[in-house]
């Protein structure tokens, strides 16, 4: 019997936007309960022992980590492959996924969103300005004249969109919520991935969910996506008490 993937995360997440772009690329029917890791009550602890969004639940299955569900979906629905079918490109595929995931999670999410935005509006907590400033002035800039190099100059980086695509863009996404745009005169092949893959239909379609509930307090976020149509799950994980985990994923 067929049964509806469930995935346990919030949508401006970028770990949580890396899956559910592959769920819509591979047209696979799911249904989203939108918490933040930082509202998850003891049940959501229980599946997520680490408190890391996204979780993907397939039947029985309960998966954590975005790279781990991304390869599950990737090795479940293989038409249209998201790695490139290469064994040089595809290695080269994950390590541009794992530098997403890593670095640039790091500088651009911890260092900047997670400071701006999380601190302020979760737990309403005053940033740390320095952590911001020199994230901005030294370790974005330092992250991205890496990354710079490992682009192409143009189209998408293994010529098919991959999953080195996917990730490298969610990370950028996320960070223009707090209005942090790439210089595209210093750094043009990667200003120019980012553009291309966001205005892909699948991250488009996922962009108008963003964008609703951005300034939305979390509580208020999932009777606003029901509101206009997201799948939400009929049941939550949240609470109405936030509190500090390990959300990295």
């Amino acid at each position: 019997m067929s049964h509806t993937l469930t995935v346990i995360g919030n949508y401006i997440s970028p770990y949580v936007r890396k899956v559910l772009v592959c769920l819509e690329l591979k047209g696979i029917e799911y249904v989203i309960d939108p918490i933040t890791p930082f509202v998850g009550n003891d049940a959501f602890t229980r599946i997520s022992p680490l408190r890391r969004v996204p979780i993907l639940i397939d039947g029985d299955l309960v998966l954590n980590d975005s790279s781990v569900i991304c390869q599950y979906l990737e090795d479940k629905y293989p038409s249209p492959s998201l790695f490139p079918a290469d064994i040089v490109a595809r290695a080269k595929a994950r390590w541009l996924e794992e530098y997403a995931d890593t670095r640039l999670a790091d500088v651009l999410i911890w260092r900047v969103f997670y400071q701006l935005a999380i601190r302020r509006h979760i737990f309403g907590e005053t940033p740390d300005d320095s952590i911001v400033q020199q994230a901005r002035d030294v370790d974005i800039p330092a992250t991205l004249d890496y990354l710079e190099t490992q682009l192409p100059a143009e189209g998408f980086i293994f010529g098919d969109l991959s999953i080195a695509d996917i990730s490298i863009a969610c990370y950028f996404r996320t960070a223009s919520f707090v209005r942090y745009v790439v210089d595209a005169q210093r750094w043009p092949r990667i200003a120019a991935l980012i553009q291309n893959v966001l205005a892909l239909p699948s991250f488009q379609k996922l962009a108008k969910l963003e964008d609703h509930v951005l300034r939305l307090p979390p509580a208020q976020q999932r009777e606003a996506l029901i509101a206009v149509g997201a799948p939400i799950t009929r049941e939550t994980m949240a609470t109405d008490t936030p509190r500090h985990g390990f959300p990295r994923n």
